[in-house]
């Protein structure tokens, strides 16, 4: 059966995706999409005219993926303070969220690559925004108090993406349980709650 062309370009971004995980982003071929796939080096290059820029758009497929998941979780019909626990443990990474690998390759390779770095600056304000978004909900209905939601946002990201690195890189670094541990307590603490608040929630 012949595939549409967006049906070959997500094919292709799914396929490049793999590799970078596999290889590393700096390793990672244009022949090595091609074979994974059996189709020729032109077919991708048609596609995607060069390796810059099939690297960005495989980002951003693995990225709009995961905002769609932290969209559904932050959609739900519950309380803002339960919307946001889920969404963290899940993002955080003793979570189900995965891809932690390919996230630091990106953030690595997008100092020297604009086209990447454009990409992923742009969603990781999304991730934070969808955040704040909930935090500020949350404050409106008297569940918490946060003067900052933004900030608040911006340093829970810091501290998952932080823990990320070094359980991904170094592992045994931190203990699962202790990692779960420190997000919990950050998350209340940026909210005004107790941790006690959390699991009652």
């Amino acid at each position: 059966m012949r595939l549409s062309v967006a049906e070959r370009r997500a094919e292709m971004l799914a396929a490049t995706v793999e590799q970078i995980e596999r290889r590393g982003v700096a390793a990672v071929r244009i022949a090595d999409v091609a074979a994974a796939l059996g189709v020729s080096n032109a077919l991708v290059l048609y596609h995607f005219s060069s390796k810059e820029k099939l690297l960005a758009a495989a980002f951003e497929h693995a990225a709009r993926r995961d905002l769609t998941r932290l969209r559904k979780l932050l959609g739900r019909r519950t309380s803002a303070l339960r919307r946001l626990r889920a969404a963290v443990r899940w993002y955080a990474p003793t979570g189900q969220a995965k891809g932690w690998r390919l996230w630091i390759e990106g953030w690595s390779a997008s100092l020297r690559e604009p086209t990447l770095r454009a990409v992923t600056q742009d969603l990781d304000q999304q991730w934070k925004a969808a955040l704040a978004e909930v935090v500020a909900e949350g404050c409106a209905a008297g569940e918490f108090h946060c003067p900052d939601p933004m900030g608040a946002a911006q340093r829970l990201t810091a501290l998952l993406d932080g823990l990320a690195v070094q359980m991904t890189a170094y592992e045994g670094a931190v203990p699962r349980a202790r990692a779960r541990d420190w997000v919990d307590e950050a998350l209340a603490r940026e909210l005004g709650l107790r941790r006690e608040d959390l699991s009652a929630s």
